[in-house]
């Protein structure tokens, strides 16, 4: 069909994504417009846009986002953002990470204990498919973090990395993340699903 339109003001994370995969799936429409009013809603909607084989297109109005997706020639993906490699033969790992430190107890302690474990998970190698960062775990991909050049190299090497954008903008921290994919709720349960095994701290 033709063209879709759906408004997403006040919606929070995951709302605005998961109104627009629906919408798609129900209409399969050639182009479609979201309107959302927050950064996050912005960067995952457009995420999933493109995951779904269509061009995005961002204007702002004022406080608002309108988000345009138009499809590619050659149609809309399937709603599973991506698949894990099907030709591999080593487990896909996904590690969720939903706090800053380690343990309980001593907090100076449990950051030093949570930099050691960001800092050794290179050692998991091909079998370390995502890293999940939610809650105050956010706080390890922003710019003054201790292990942002770890991230980075765990990024570069390969290993795909979420940052909760409803965590970021809880504190305040959507325009300090360095490293890693803005992401939503629907993303995180589908790398659950997706994976053979998830390692929760």
């Amino acid at each position: 069909m033709g063209a879709t339109e759906l408004d997403c003001r006040g919606l929070a994370c995951p709302a605005p994504v998961l109104q627009t995969k629906e919408r798609i799936e129900q209409e399969h429409p050639d182009e479609i417009r979201v309107t959302v009013d927050n950064e996050a809603g912005k960067q995952n909607v457009s995420r999933f846009l493109a995951s779904q084989g269509f061009e995005v297109y961002v204007e702002e109005a004022g406080s608002l986002f309108h988000v345009r997706g138009v499809l590619r020639s050659g149609g809309p993906k399937s709603p599973v953002p991506e698949e894990p490699d099907k030709e591999a033969h080593h487990k896909k790992i996904m590690v969720l990470v939903a706090t800053d430190r380690m343990g309980q107890g001593d907090d100076e302690l449990g950051a030093k204990l949570m930099d050691s474990f960001i800092k050794t998970l290179k050692e998991m190698g091909e079998e370390l498919w995502r890293l999940v960062l939610i809650n105050s775990g956010v706080k390890l991909s922003i710019s003054d973090s201790r292990v942002l050049d770890d991230l980075k190299d765990l990024e570069e090497a390969g290993v795909t990395i979420l940052v909760c954008g409803t965590c970021l903008t809880h504190y305040d921290l959507l325009n300090e993340k360095k490293v890693g994919e803005t992401t939503n709720m629907l993303d995180i349960v589908t790398a659950m699903q997706l994976s053979d095994s998830v390692i929760t701290l």
